[in-house]
């Protein structure tokens, strides 16, 4: 059985590689996204991207912030190797919206905001409020999941070397920046 901190070090790089395939398939195959969750009506990327990339003994860090910033830069950094380490996320069911942000390096969630609920009115809607809350969390952390473990699965079939790869690098070399 491997040691958790050999486990860590030897396969974080699928939590990058998940969040750059899934900012490409955000911008070039959202259709994926009806297959993993039928009920999710948005899912786009937010404010903030952030990509890492080793020069040598260096590490140079690439934050692209705003809600109207342009990626042009995130693709000319994966072009020199860099991965995409941490991303901001708008997801939407029906009219309802989720904002969080995905570290690749440990799937931490943070920054999670769920839809508004309405005003308390007794005391004791303070108990439905905290279970409401708790399932408009799980909704975001399924959502998660639900990609994760579908990328997983298209990570390690023949279609991940022999289709998902090129249109990869397709996409980071031929998109115009």
């Amino acid at each position: 059985m491997l040691d958790v901190a050999v486990a860590y070090n030897r396969y974080k790089f699928l939590g990058f590689e998940f969040l750059t395939w899934l900012w490409y398939s955000i911008e070039e195959n959202r259709e994926v996204f009806k297959t993993v969750e039928p009920e999710l009506t948005v899912l786009e990327i937010g404010n903030r991207l952030v990509l890492e990339n080793r020069v040598q003994d260096a590490l140079e860090s690439i934050t692209i912030k705003g809600d109207d910033a342009g990626l042009e830069e995130g693709l000319i950094a994966l072009r020199k190797g860099a991965v995409v380490t941490e991303m901001n996320l708008i997801c939407k069911f029906e009219d309802s919206e989720w904002r969080l942000t995905l570290k690749g390096e440990s799937f931490d969630i943070a920054g999670l905001k769920t839809p508004e609920s309405g005003p308390l009115e007794t005391s004791e809607d303070i108990e439905g409020r905290l279970l409401e809350k708790v399932f408009l969390d799980e909704k975001a952390i399924e959502l998660v999941d639900k990609l994760y473990r579908y990328f997983i699965r298209l990570r390690i079939s023949n279609d991940w070397n022999e289709t998902v790869v090129p249109r990869l690098r397709k996409w980071i070399y031929e998109k115009e920046s």
